[in-house]
C-alpha cells in the first residue's frame, strides 16, 4: 500500500477527533467529506465569510446518516480567541484552513486580511497549544516565494512578498516555528499551489481562475487573461491536498514536524494552456466554447511563474500526488456543470 492508503486504513481502525477551521469553504468541506467517510469525529469552525452552508449540505448528502452524526459544527470566528478555544477542546488534530485568500482582496483591504490571517492564526495557535493537540496542520501558500525568480520553488529559498496576503502567510510560518521552539507545539505548514476542484466558488470578485473561467465558458461569456497568457502556475487538484493534510497530521517521524512543504504536482501550465484544457474538458461534456480570450494588464501583486519542487514532501511525508491538471479538470467538470446549471 502507498503511505496514504496505509494512513487511511489506520484511521478507519482507530478513529480520531479532528478540527477543521474554514470547514464550510472549498478545501475545508472536501476535508470534512473525506474524514467522515473514514468514520472520523470532526469539529468544524466557520463564520461563513467565504464559506457556504450549501457546501456542508452537499457533504451531508454524500456521507451516511451515521457518519454525519460524528460532525459537530460551531459557527464562530478565528479572530475571537474564545471561539478557537471552544473548537479545540478534546481535539487530536487541527487542520487550519480558515483564512481570507486572494491577492487582490488583500491589496484592496489589507487590514481585514491581516486580522483574519495573522490575528486569527495566532488565536488558533494559542488555543491548540492550550488544548495540547497532537498536531497543528495549517494552510500556507506559494505566495510566500514572492519575488524569488528560481524555478522550481524549493522550501528553504524564498524572496520578498509581493502582496499583503503573502506577508500574512509568511508570518504564519514564522509564528508556527516560534510556537514549536517555545512551547513544543508540533505543526506542519502546507504551501498550496493553485488548488482547484469541486466546491470551489465560481462567484464573486475574487474567484479563482479555474472556476471563474469555467463559469464564463458555460455561460458563453468573454474570458479575460491578465497579461500575455504566458504566466504559469502549478495547478493542484483538491484530492492531492487532502492527501497532504492527512499525511501531515499523522506522520510518525518527528523530523517531519515543524516544517513547511510544497503541495503541488511539480508541473507548469500557462494561462493559455489552461484555457485550452478547460475548453477541451467542456467539449467532452458537449459544451462548446469558441470565443478567443481577451488580454488585459497584468494584475498587481501577481507572481509571473510558479512551480513547486515536491521532493521534500515525497521523502518526509510520503506524499505522492495522484492527479495532474488534466485529470483534475476532467473529474471536477461534472460538478461545475451541475452547480452552474442549478443556479
Amino acid at each position: 500500500m502507498t503511505p496514504f492508503e496505509t494512513t487511511q486504513a489506520a484511521l478507519r481502525a482507530a478513529p480520531r477527533t479532528w478540527l477543521i477551521t474554514g470547514v464550510a469553504g472549498f478545501i475545508g468541506s472536501n476535508l470534512l467529506e473525506t474524514l467522515l467517510k473514514l468514520d472520523q469525529r470532526v469539529v468544524g469552525l466557520d463564520n461563513f465569510a467565504t464559506g457556504h452552508q450549501r457546501n456542508l449540505d452537499e457533504v451531508r448528502g454524500l456521507v451516511s446518516p451515521e457518519q454525519w452524526t460524528r460532525f459537530r459544527f460551531i459557527e464562530g470566528d478565528i479572530r475571537v480567541l474564545e471561539d478557537c478555544q471552544r473548537a479545540c477542546r478534546e481535539v487530536d488534530y487541527v487542520l487550519h484552513q480558515a483564512a481570507l485568500g486572494s491577492v487582490p482582496r488583500s491589496v484592496a483591504d489589507p487590514i481585514t486580511t491581516n486580522a483574519a490571517n495573522i490575528t486569527g492564526f495566532l488565536n488558533m495557535l494559542v488555543a491548540a497549544r492550550d488544548a495540547q493537540v497532537k498536531r497543528f496542520v495549517y494552510a500556507a501558500s506559494s505566495s510566500t516565494y514572492g519575488d524569488h525568480p528560481g524555478l522550481p520553488k524549493v522550501e528553504d529559498v524564498i524572496g520578498k512578498p509581493l502582496s499583503p496576503y503573502a506577508v500574512t502567510k509568511y508570518v504564519n510560518e514564522l509564528y508556527a516555528d516560534v510556537f514549536g521552539k517555545t512551547y513544543g507545539l508540533q505543526s506542519i505548514g502546507l504551501r498550496y499551489f493553485n488548488v482547484f476542484g469541486p466546491r470551489q466558488d465560481p462567484d464573486g470578485a475574487y474567484a479563482a481562475v479555474i472556476p471563474k473561467w469555467t463559469a464564463a465558458m458555460i455561460g458563453n461569456e468573454p474570458i479575460h487573461i491578465n497579461g500575455d497568457g504566458k504566466t504559469s502556475r502549478d495547478f493542484c487538484f483538491i484530492e492531492n491536498v487532502i492527501q497532504a493534510n492527512l499525511l501531515s497530521a499523522t506522520v510518525q517521524d518527528k523530523a517531519a514536524c515543524n516544517q513547511v512543504y510544497n503541495v503541488a504536482v511539480g508541473g507548469r501550465t500557462t494561462l493559455l494552456q489552461l484555457f485550452a484544457a478547460i475548453q477541451e474538458a467542456l467539449a467532452a461534456e458537449d459544451i462548446s466554447y469558441r470565443q478567443q480570450p481577451l488580454h488585459r494588464d497584468f494584475r498587481a501583486g501577481d507572481v509571473r511563474h510558479s512551480q513547486a519542487a515536491i521532493g521534500k514532501a515525497e521523502s518526509l511525508l510520503g506524499y505522492a500526488p495522484r492527479y495532474a491538471l488534466a485529470d483534475g479538470i476532467k473529474l471536477a467538470m461534472p460538478w461545475y456543470i451541475r452547480r452552474l446549471k442549478s443556479c
